[in-house]
């Protein structure tokens, strides 16, 4: 992988708990609205979408089975950051809506959010 991977959550997923509901995660819902906020800039990052339910393939293959949680950024192949929160196999992964924003000001030149 030579980018960045953001995953996030696809908006309208059901919840089996909570039948005839539709939700948003509001943790991708603040990245959706940064990376909207900047284009130019999401454009230097691979972003997928995937459904709320587990188990979520795509993430397990690069990250493992136990670090299914979105949002996540994972980082391309042998980057590290100081806002990361984990590695598997390697591959230096970050899994906290905060932290996945500063890594993208760090890695990719977002702005900082106001305090």
């Amino acid at each position: 992988m030579t980018r960045d991977r953001l995953f996030l959550v696809r908006p309208g997923f059901a919840d089996p708990a909570y039948p005839g509901q539709s939700f948003y995660c509001w943790h991708c819902a603040l990245i959706e609205g940064v990376l909207a906020s900047f284009p130019d800039l999401a454009n230097e990052i691979d972003v997928v979408r995937i459904a709320w339910a587990r188990p979520r393939q795509a993430v397990i293959d690069l990250v493992g089975e136990t670090n299914q949680w979105l949002p996540l950024l994972v980082l391309a192949d042998g980057a590290t950051s100081p806002h990361q929160t984990g590695s598997h196999k390697g591959r230096a992964f970050v899994a906290d809506k905060d932290k996945i924003l500063a890594a993208l000001t760090e890695r990719h030149g977002f702005p900082d959010p106001h305090p």
